[in-house]
């Protein structure tokens, strides 16, 4: 392909010409060769295709076609009852629940809106579904008297919550069919994507092999990293590839420290470095201390790192950690946060300034379906630190337009690595703003995306 009259670094009326994957010649006036496919960008800004560093594909397609629940589209308990109040019998599943909306659901509240069809609904922090008692009866919970995570009341009896079982939900009602990604595929494309993280801690080989089998099909146009467990195995070949060990850390029920050090160790000497999900101080101090203990490996990562003091900051220099985490959210939940963080830790959440000036890498993601999928967004909130009410969140944490675009063009395999760079032997993974950079800057980072290449093939337009 050749892609004619771009804008790359500033530069007008560059021409793009890529051969098997690769950028093979960037200049004006590139001669056509036969049998090349041409496309005009019309002056637009030519960049690196971004890359979301933290996701969870089948989450997000199933989300498709699941019920809001919560904030911004439902905000009381009356929205809720009005959102459940759907014809049908079979399952519902309601997703992005918060307490602010009716507080923490049990079965009976539950009963009260639907008493008649199973429903189940996950929290926004993707770690808790809420089930009523149909449902309940579905997934036999009064027979499970062992299985931690099912939360009972002083009676022993079930209040349908279930916390981190959304495996053994899918394992017991017998669903082992996934999502079709085609349509969530377009709509990343849509906004430049190229490649992303799926960060699912508990990915086994069926679900690789249909992430496989949907870049064959054509279904699946990113680059895809996988996560998981220590057992997950990738083709040989693909666009399917192998990162972290994933490791999921809860304040309320931490696991043992030794064995998490013993985790980290056997990861670490099979080659791969972990990913430690941390959302509160306590679960951030912990994870640091038994990277310590472990002996860090390049590539260790902290996800989120919700909230994190200035003393962690010392401490993550000396692990040698990267930071993967979602400045979107101070736009999407930051006028929660104001309401519920208490006012002297407000300034420590989502930070990004921080790290940069501590030296620690640092790399951008949405967590879609938890958060809205479009990464642009979470570039301006970076810029911003604006809430959807326009108020400040964490003012001394802001980044300037390159850096949070920086958050989103390192490589799939080392965010908060140097940005990628459309540049001669660079791999064609690129999209195209239909403004001028000149302008999107301006605007501070507007996704007017014109088109999707990867490998140098147009994936999609708009």
């Amino acid at each position: 392909m050749l892609i004619v009259n771009a804008e790359i670094d500033g530069r007008c009326g560059q021409d793009v010409r890529s051969l098997e994957g690769i950028i093979q010649e960037i200049g004006p006036d590139l001669p056509l060769h036969p049998g090349e496919d041409v496309f005009d960008a019309r002056g637009g800004a030519l960049l690196p295709g971004l890359n979301d560093h933290h996701m969870h594909l089948f989450a997000l397609a199933a989300a498709e076609s699941s019920v809001r629940c919560g904030p911004p589209e439902v905000a009381n308990e009356e929205e809720l009852a009005a959102a459940l109040a759907l014809p049908g019998s079979g399952w519902l599943r309601g997703i992005g629940y918060h307490p602010s909306v009716a507080g923490d659901l049990t079965r009976d509240d539950l009963d009260r809106w639907v008493p008649d069809r199973p429903v189940r609904i996950e929290h926004r922090s993707g770690k808790m579904w809420m089930v009523n008692s149909p449902a309940a009866a579905q997934l036999r919970l009064d027979e499970e008297p062992d299985i931690p995570g099912i939360e009972r009341d002083a009676g022993g009896r079930p209040t349908g919550r279930l916390f981190r079982l959304g495996d053994w939900i899918r394992s017991r009602l017998g669903t082992r069919t996934f999502p079709d990604l085609s349509a969530v595929s377009l709509r990343l494309a849509g906004y430049g994507v190229t490649g992303v993280s799926d960060a699912n801690p508990t990915i086994a080989g069926d679900a690789v092999h249909e992430l496989a089998r949907n870049h064959s099909a054509g279904a699946l146009l990113q680059r895809v990293q996988v996560m998981g467990g220590l057992d997950v195995r990738v083709p040989a070949e693909g666009l399917v590839n192998l990162g972290p060990v994933k490791l999921h850390l809860d304040e309320d029920r931490l696991p043992d420290f030794d064995q998490l050090v013993s985790k980290m160790a056997r990861a670490h000497g099979n080659g791969r470095p972990v990913a430690l999900h941390c959302v509160t101080r306590t679960e951030l101090i912990f994870a640091l201390t038994a990277l310590q203990e472990a002996g860090p490996l390049p590539g260790d990562r902290i996800e989120h790192a919700s909230l994190t003091p200035d003393a962690s900051l010392t401490l993550m220099q000396q692990t040698g950690v990267t930071v993967v985490t979602q400045p979107g959210f101070v736009f999407e939940r930051g006028d929660q946060y104001l309401s519920d963080v208490a006012s002297e830790e407000q300034p420590l959440l989502y930070r990004c300034r921080s790290f940069l000036r501590h030296g620690i890498p640092l790399g951008g993601s949405t967590d879609t379906p938890y958060g809205l999928p479009d990464p642009w967004g979470a570039m301006r909130a970076a810029v911003h630190r604006r809430t959807a009410t326009g108020s400040r969140l964490g003012q001394d944490e802001t980044l300037s337009p390159e850096e949070a675009l920086a958050l989103f063009t390192s490589p799939l395999e080392a965010p908060g690595a140097p940005p990628r760079r459309v540049e001669v032997g660079a791999v064609a993974d690129l999209c195209l703003l239909s403004r001028r950079w000149k302008e999107a800057r301006t605007r501070l980072l507007a996704s007017d995306v014109a088109a999707t290449f990867r490998d140098g093939q147009r994936i999609f337009a708009r």
